[in-house]
């Protein structure tokens, strides 16, 4: 939890990868992680955990929105007290 973070260091990790059919963009944290409850709302409009007028709750949305658009596929892995991965991948034949 919270009181578990004294001496956290905030770290974002992105990782490329290209093989002749896909290009796979990873992002991951190594923050608290994603409540399970709420893993399978974050991608819908107007989700947000921010409190009053913080956040729109579309950012993670739009950008599923796009990807799917552009024939690809947003994965959310996430292990509470460990890190949340997003991983994108699309296709690489439309370049």
């Amino acid at each position: 939890g919270v009181s578990s973070m004294e001496g956290y260091e905030p770290k974002l990790t992105v990782r490329t990868h290209q093989t002749d059919q896909t290009v796979t963009i990873e992002i991951q944290d190594n923050g608290p992680g994603i409540p399970e409850e709420i893993k399978d709302k974050i991608l819908q409009p107007f989700f947000t955990t921010k409190k009053g007028t913080a956040g729109t709750g579309l950012g993670l949305s739009i950008t599923n929105d796009i990807v799917k658009a552009h024939g690809g596929a947003l994965e959310i892995e996430s292990d509470q007290e460990n890190f949340t991965k997003f991983t994108i991948q699309l296709s690489a034949k439309n370049r």
